[in-house]
């Protein structure tokens, strides 16, 4: 290989080597960039969980709701067989 074509190789394997570095960089900050993004919505997703996990209806809130409803219930059999006696 002539001194000529060693410099001409020498040039254009600089040359791509820095747009091999350029790329490389990019899509290094691109993947920090979606890993960042990634970790923040994993933690929005985990603070869901939490939110969701904690707004059940308690056993004995509900108990009593139940309780309430039925005695309505009854009350409202109670008025229609007193009603249904009278006619």
């Amino acid at each position: 290989m002539t001194p000529e074509m060693q410099l001409i190789f020498n040039i254009v394997a600089g040359i791509a080597g820095f747009f091999g570095s350029v790329v490389l960089r990019t899509q290094l900050t691109t993947i920090k960039d979606v890993q960042s993004d990634h970790a923040r919505l994993a933690q929005k997703l985990a603070e869901i969980e939490i939110l969701v996990a904690g707004n059940y209806v308690k056993r004995s809130d509900l108990d009593q709701m139940v309780s309430a409803i039925f005695a309505k219930l009854d009350r409202m059999e109670t008025k229609l067989d007193n009603k249904a006696d009278k006619s």
